[in-house]
């Protein structure tokens, strides 16, 4: 459940400019703390300008945002000495009707998990109401929690799997602009009647296309709407959403193609979680599960297809070449994925990157604790798991680790990258997504007692060692939607 004394801000909450020493990795492989930053905002919540302590501007331009801030309070939002920021996270992999299933049954065998827990519970979502459930009494709750719990993880921007009823999935995504957050949702296509159960699926191929063409129509007239009467409003996406090539039909995979060109639409699906998702391709087309999705035309610029543990050399050269990204679930992938993703040898090809939890094939709603796991996994593949293995032949056959500041950049700028969204650093030209943090909370105290003080020790404390108690503000597109203000 999310933490109840972490309130949603007012929506009137918007400063102009931020005062406050920052981290953020503009680039792969290092990261930049402002210190003392001056970050100064347009009026759609994008940054305009960034301003530093070395700069000879510098003290003028302070002294004008806080002689604003006088006569407009809330102006410049000031970080107080033991807070800091970092950008918002960037989650590419929610299954939201799983929110309920989170941590539960995740040492059954696959077939069990899906089809004794995970189908029943996703097929709630739109029994309710005559089939329909906007408004029901379990929707609702349901997918309000899961956002403000994301959001109170430092979650700025998701991409929501949605289930198979429509109008839950619109639903959904008027959950995600009602209380702030950034969104890509889909209306999930399962259309296959021998792949899927009966009691949850879509009732035929013809309807699975329709439905999902009226659910972008609605999600972007909806989204227009928000935007017209907030200018910062901060974009609510559809997406083309095929479960998987095993649950879907040729027709339907066929046809979302067809969508998801015609409305260049953003695309999200798996590929190549498993060993048996990585097969079920080459059994049904004679081809890799990445050659089969892009043969559909599902594998575009704006498509993130989730985990890709099993992706090959040639598989990667068709995500770089399409422009297609791919969000890694390392959390997910030690009960599913049966290996571990090569983050750094898929980087290294050219392929966008971002991270993802995957609720609830993955337990935790926090990209904090998949950070650490990302770094803990890629280390497992280079080092090796079996000790009775000699140790040159024991891991991977190749550099495999990935640094903190390097998983902080996946759950950050890497996400934006993947999304094609100017999200994800504090850079100009940024919207300005942001976490607060406070480093000296009772009980969660990231100070270290004033050892170790470089900049990359106080990132990495941050990193590793942040709970939600120490996440005090989240600002999305420049607006302050949830606040803990108890000093």
């Amino acid at each position: 459940m999310a933490d109840r004394s972490f309130s949603r801000a007012g929506s009137t909450t918007r400063p102009t400019a931020i005062l406050g020493t920052c981290f953020h990795t503009p680039a792969y492989g290092s990261f930049e703390m402002l210190e003392q930053a001056l970050i100064e905002l347009d009026g759609h919540g994008v940054i305009e300008r960034v301003t530093t302590p070395v700069d000879p501007a510098y003290r003028e331009r302070l002294r004008s945002a806080r002689e604003a801030n006088d006569r407009k309070p809330g102006y410049l939002l000031e970080l107080d000495k033991d807070e800091v920021a970092l950008p918002g996270f960037i989650d590419l992999h929610v299954h939201a009707p799983q929110w309920p299933q989170a941590g539960i049954a995740l040492d059954e065998p696959l077939e069990v998990w899906l089809n004794e827990r995970t189908f029943p519970l996703e097929a709630k979502f739109g029994i309710e109401a005559g089939g329909s459930s906007l408004g029901s009494s379990f929707t609702l709750p349901v997918y309000q929690d899961l956002v403000q719990t994301l959001l109170s993880r430092g979650t700025t921007t998701c991409v929501y799997f949605g289930s198979a009823d429509v109008r839950g999935s619109e639903a959904l995504a008027k959950t995600c602009a009602s209380i702030g957050q950034r969104a890509i949702v889909g209306k999930v296509v399962m259309d296959d009647p021998s792949a899927n159960p009966g009691f949850y699926r879509d009732a035929s191929t013809e309807q699975a296309l329709a439905e999902t063409e009226s659910f972008i129509a609605a999600v972007e007239g909806h989204a227009a709407r928000r935007a017209e009467g907030d200018p910062r409003f901060p974009g609510i996406y559809p997406a083309v959403t095929p479960r998987f090539i095993p649950s879907c039909t040729e027709a339907a995979l066929s046809g979302l193609g067809e969508i998801a060109r015609a409305h260049d639409a953003y695309v999200q699906s798996h590929c190549d979680e498993s060993q048996w998702q990585s097969g079920v391709a080459r059994e049904r087309f004679g081809k890799s599960d990445a050659e089969a999705l892009a043969d559909f035309g599902l594998l575009k610029r704006k498509a993130v297809m989730a985990h890709g543990t099993f992706l090959l050399d040639g598989e990667a050269e068709i995500f770089r070449t399409t422009g297609t990204a791919l969000a890694h679930c390392p959390i997910s992938n030690a009960y599913f994925g049966n290996a571990v993703c090569p983050v750094r040898r898929i980087h290294g090809q050219g392929v966008h990157i971002g991270l993802g939890t995957d609720i609830s094939g993955g337990f935790s709603p926090s990209l904090y604790d998949n950070i650490r796991m990302a770094v803990m996994a890629s280390r497992i593949l280079e080092d090796g798991v079996d000790a009775r293995v000699p140790s040159e032949r024991r891991g991977a056959n190749e550099p495999s680790r990935v640094s903190a500041a390097e998983a902080l950049y996946l759950a950050t700028k890497g996400g934006g990258e993947a999304l094609d969204l100017p999200i994800g650093s504090f850079e100009v030209g940024q919207s300005l997504d942001m976490q607060v943090i406070d480093l000296k909370r009772p009980f969660a105290d990231l100070t270290g007692n004033g050892v170790f003080t470089r900049s990359a020790d106080q990132l990495e404390r941050i990193l590793y060692l942040s709970t939600p108690e120490n996440i005090r503000k989240v600002l999305v597109q420049g607006t302050c939607v949830l606040s803990r203000d108890d000093r």
